[in-house]
């Protein structure tokens, strides 16, 4: 055989063979490897997410109340000072405008009986006077809850109002006879507002009225 022949195989026989030791080979053991390598993987990022599922966060402790407010938090222990007063400021304003403009029926599911029948007969008595109430609400200064009490069936939070109001009360013809549509006033009221402790329902319904000291 040709010399330079043979020493071409030989050439390329050790080129061969350099690539294959440097590259390795793949039987497909590997890759079975690397599947199982995979597969752990996997398994392992699952568990730690179920895990994360699993790990529900520590509920919040409520936020303190302040003195007057200690009896609804003894008789509810989640109760929550800070959403209740502003719940109060809402409410305290929709009732007093729509008392205001004779509208009981929006806010009777609101009120309890007695205050109902208190404020039906205060509009009645406006009505058979052929008086008219123009009341605008400027906005609420100050309101906290300055009593609680609780028994068996009742939870209940005496809280004060003091808001800026313009309220003109007119006669049949227009004339003001009480008020003054130019004058801002300050005004207090200290109403009550219950609800039932064993109720899954957070409304609270106003129960007494009345002007604070």
């Amino acid at each position: 055989m040709d010399p330079v022949l043979l020493i071409l195989i030989g050439v390329t026989a050790f080129i061969v063979f350099r690539l294959i030791s440097v590259m390795g080979t793949r039987t497909g053991h590997e890759q079975r490897h690397d599947l199982e390598a995979l597969k752990r993987k996997t398994a392992a990022v699952e568990r730690r997410t179920e895990a994360g599922r699993d790990e529900s966060p520590a509920e919040a402790p409520p936020q303190p109340v302040s003195t007057n407010a200690r009896l609804l938090r003894e008789a509810d222990p989640q109760f929550d000072e800070a959403a209740f007063l502003k719940g109060a400021r809402g409410a305290y304003e929709m009732i007093v405008e729509a008392f205001a403009a004779g509208d009981l029926r929006s806010i009777r599911a609101y009120l309890n009986d007695s205050v109902y029948d208190a404020f039906k007969q205060a509009v009645v008595a406006r009505e058979n006077a052929q008086q008219t109430t123009d009341l605008k609400f400027v906005g609420i200064d100050h309101a906290a809850i300055v009593g609680s009490d609780y028994d068996d069936e009742w939870i209940t939070a005496t809280t004060e109002f003091a808001s800026n109001q313009v309220r003109v009360t007119r006669d049949k013809d227009g004339n003001v006879i009480e008020g003054d549509p130019n004058r801002i006033d300050l005004v207090k009221d200290r109403w009550s507002f219950s609800r039932k402790r064993s109720s899954s329902d957070p409304n609270w319904i106003l129960v007494a009225t009345g002007d604070a000291a």
